[in-house]
């Protein structure tokens, strides 16, 4: 089984050394099959626009901002939402090829695909007659 594994603190140390901007941790869905694992990060509020995936080493780091549109003249009176920002790491394992990462966004859920690299794929062994 492959794993990923994810941090709980929902702040982000950079590389400076410098915490950045508190987010919200948007609860994922990991399912594994044979060509690999599938994430389904629910992000309300969040257009596609507004989604950013990167790979670094072997971190998958996702972020997303959610844009509400009120009316000018409008305020809220009461904000259960505190953070416009969604933000998760993933720690991947050497068995999933990072290179060919695939994402689409539909209704508030973004769905991204990690195929397993070449050498961890189920293969058939032939016997031969000697």
């Amino acid at each position: 089984m492959n794993t990923v594994t994810t941090p709980r603190d929902e702040t982000r140390v950079e590389p400076s050394g410098t915490r950045s901007e508190a987010a919200l941790l948007p609860p994922v869905d990991v399912i594994e099959d044979a060509g690999g694992i599938t994430l389904y990060a629910d992000m309300p509020g969040v257009a596609k626009e507004r989604v950013t995936l990167r790979v670094e080493d072997d971190q998958l780091l996702i972020e997303g901002e959610m844009k509400l549109a009120l009316p000018p003249d409008m305020q809220p009176t009461h904000a259960e939402v505190q953070r416009a920002r969604y933000r998760r790491a993933f720690t991947l394992s050497k068995e999933l090829d990072a290179d060919k990462i695939g994402a689409e966004m539909s209704q508030g859920v973004l769905r991204v695909r990690i195929p397993k690299a070449a050498h961890a794929q189920p293969r058939r062994v032939q016997v031969q007659v000697s």
